[in-house]
């Protein structure tokens, strides 16, 4: 019903940058909460953060606050994570997923839809 891509992952040095994004598709996802999670090698997959349907709520693992900003634009039926000050430990595949009238999402089991992840590497 909701098919979420995300892009812009790569390879980027400690200290860099990178802008993700997820792309949702099938209906519009205003009404839903989105949030990015991560799976690290040999690492459960862990939550990054998530963003309210208006995007006035956000919530942001403390691993990453100050340096990740979540957003979105609904007029695009998109998602974004803002990395900055990239570390070696954020070395990751990053998962976008959708969950419709959910508030704050902050656990795997709040969402029903997923995209199939992109690689994000940060060398040291």
């Amino acid at each position: 019903q909701v098919q979420l891509v995300e892009s812009g992952g790569g390879l980027v040095q400690a200290g860099g940058s990178l802008r993700l994004s997820c792309a949702a598709s099938g209906r519009t996802v205003r009404t839903y909460t989105m949030g990015w999670f991560r799976q690290a090698p040999g690492k459960e997959r862990e939550f990054v953060a998530s963003i309210i349907g208006s995007a006035v709520l956000t919530r942001t693992a403390d691993s990453v606050k100050g340096r990740f900003t979540i957003s979105r634009d609904n007029a695009k039926n998109t998602m974004y994570l803002q990395m900055n000050t990239l570390k070696p430990e954020d070395t990751a595949i990053y998962y976008c997923a959708a969950a419709n009238l959910v508030w704050p999402a902050s656990t795997r089991n709040d969402y029903a839809y997923w995209g199939q992840g992109t690689q994000v590497t940060v060398s040291s």
